[in-house]
């Protein structure tokens, strides 16, 4: 059982190894994906009271939350892999892409809950900014 222990233990630690340079990647995507599900609980619950309506937390979301978290995770490990280990030749740094591309949308849907909340014009402002912005991008494209 002991050499069962070593070898798993090894493997474990090989493997947190080869991923210790995602690691910020993957941070990242999960403070931006936690802080907007926290925005969009906040929001949810300001608008039912604004409308009058009854509130309730729904755990299905919180558990499609988690679910996205960890296919976001596991996205931004496979195109690491690609990036550096399959086409290290060419330095497209994939994984630096997606993970912005990730926290892009995170960073939109938190500016649409924050003028859900407050409706600061200000937030109302940057949300229609980064659609205009990420319109005319992709128009581009």
């Amino acid at each position: 059982m002991e050499i069962l222990f070593k070898y798993v233990s090894g493997l474990l630690s090989a493997l947190a190894a080869l991923l210790c340079p995602v690691a910020p990647l993957v941070a990242a995507a999960t403070a931006f994906i936690l802080i907007d599900f926290v925005t969009g609980v906040a929001a949810s619950s300001v608008v039912a009271r604004r409308n009058g309506t009854k509130w309730w937390f729904e755990s299905r979301k919180a558990w499609r939350t988690l679910l996205k978290l960890g296919f976001v995770a596991v996205a931004i490990v496979m195109t690491w892999v690609i990036d550096s280990h399959l086409l290290g030749f060419m330095h497209l740094h994939l994984a630096n892409l997606f993970t912005g591309f990730v926290c892009g949308v995170e960073l939109w849907s938190f500016l649409e809950n924050a003028a859900s909340i407050s409706r600061a014009p200000i937030f109302v402002w940057l949300g229609r900014w980064v659609k205009r912005r990420v319109e005319r991008e992709v128009g581009n494209e």
